[in-house]
C-alpha cells in the first residue's frame, strides 16, 4: 500500500510541472510582444536591437528636435544626454508631451528610427518614470527636482 501512494505522489509532482512547463511555453508563444524590456538611447546606439523586437526607450525628448508633420505625423529625439534615438510617430499626444520632458515610447527600432506606437509623458510636473530617472542618475543628468512647501 505504501509503494501505491508512493507511485501516486510522483505521478502527481511529475504531472504538475509538466502542466507548469507547457503553461509556461502557451505563454510564451501565444504572447511574444507581451514582455517589453526597457532600453536607454546608449543602450540601444550601442547594440541595436533587431527590427521584430518590440521594446521601451525613454529618455528626454531633445530641445530642437520636435518636429510635427502632416495630419497626426510627428518626429523628435529622444536623448539621455549621451545618445540620441530618432523617434517617428503617428497620433494623438500626451498632453504633457513637449522639449525636455521625459518620455517613454514602446515600438520597434527598423532602420536606425525607433517607430513608437505607443508614447507615454509624464502626468504631472514632478513624475518621470523610475526607469528614465535610473537611465539619467547613471549618465549623471538627473536632478531631483526641489521639494514643494507645504499650504495649509
Amino acid at each position: 500500500m505504501k509503494g501505491l501512494k508512493k507511485q501516486r505522489r510522483i505521478q502527481i509532482i511529475v504531472l504538475a510541472a509538466v502542466a507548469m512547463a507547457a503553461s509556461f511555453a502557451a505563454f510564451y508563444y501565444a504572447a511574444p510582444d507581451a514582455l517589453q524590456y526597457f532600453r536607454s538611447p546608449t543602450e540601444v546606439a550601442e547594440k541595436a536591437p533587431g527590427p521584430n523586437e518590440t521594446f521601451r526607450i525613454g529618455g528626454l525628448v531633445e530641445e530642437g528636435s520636435l518636429v510635427r508633420g502632416q495630419g497626426a505625423a510627428i518626429t523628435f529625439r529622444v536623448t539621455d544626454t549621451n545618445a540620441a534615438i530618432p523617434v517617428k510617430y503617428e497620433g494623438v499626444l500626451p498632453d504633457l508631451f513637449g522639449e525636455n520632458e521625459g518620455v517613454v515610447a514602446t515600438g520597434k527600432l527598423i532602420d536606425g528610427t525607433f517607430e513608437a506606437s505607443e508614447i507615454l509623458a509624464k502626468h504631472d510636473e514632478t513624475y518621470m518614470p523610475k526607469e528614465v530617472i535610473d537611465a539619467l542618475k547613471d549618465q549623471g543628468m538627473y536632478v531631483e527636482p526641489d521639494a514643494q512647501p507645504a499650504t495649509n
